[in-house]
């Protein structure tokens, strides 16, 4: 692995499905590093979904998410050229976003502006987009601000909500499109920033 590689981290709360992708996805390329998986959840399932493949997870407290210039140094110190929330439930704040700007990336199950802000995680998107009586969902992969959800789009990709949908089928249907869509995204962001960051070093 060089130095000259961009490299990114992975922040994530629950399951890891996103971040096992993405690890994998990475695994088989060479354009790509992960340097570091860290959550903001002790007991995490990530933590022993990514074992297998030789990642140790770092577990961060509650009190370091809300001042995180440990943090914000820790991944500087790693070179890390963007910031990856895969599933992450802990509001990214400063010094972090601004060390950062620009190069946090958020995966949302819905099709923003629709069904974002607080609250909406997991499967209350899928159930708010069923209520709300919407004929498509699918994810949101944006940039990440202090405004929930309110970071510029990169990219939208939709599926059908059908008439016999359950949050749980609708959910299957847009992790297909995580699945499919998001490491492309990440690998494509991630040159990008380290492209960025080595210019302006020079």
């Amino acid at each position: 692995m060089t130095q000259n590689k961009p490299r990114i981290a992975i922040l994530a709360s629950g399951n890891g499905t996103n971040a096992e992708r993405l690890v994998k996805y990475f695994a088989q390329r060479s354009t790509v590093q992960v340097a570091a998986v860290m959550t903001n959840v002790a007991t995490a399932p990530v933590i022993e979904r990514l074992k297998p493949l030789g990642i140790a997870v770092e577990v961060r407290g509650r009190d370091e998410w809300k001042q995180p210039d440990g943090i914000a140094r820790a991944l500087a110190g790693s070179n890390v050229d963007l910031v990856v929330l895969a599933g992450f439930l802990a509001m990214v704040r400063e010094p972090l976003l601004s060390a950062y700007s620009g190069r946090i990336v958020n995966l949302h199950p819905s099709l923003l502006p629709r069904h974002g802000g607080k609250g909406m995680w997991g499967m209350h998107v899928h159930e708010a987009v069923l209520a709300s009586g919407d004929t498509q969902s699918g994810i949101t992969i944006h940039l990440v601000t202090a405004e929930v959800d309110g970071g510029t789009i990169v990219e939208q990709h939709s599926c059908p909500v059908l008439a016999t949908d359950t949050p749980q089928s609708l959910a299957e249907r847009v992790h297909q499109l995580e699945y499919r869509y998001f490491p492309a995204a990440v690998e494509r962001l991630a040159i990008e920033a380290h492209k960025q960051r080595q210019a302006s070093k020079q």
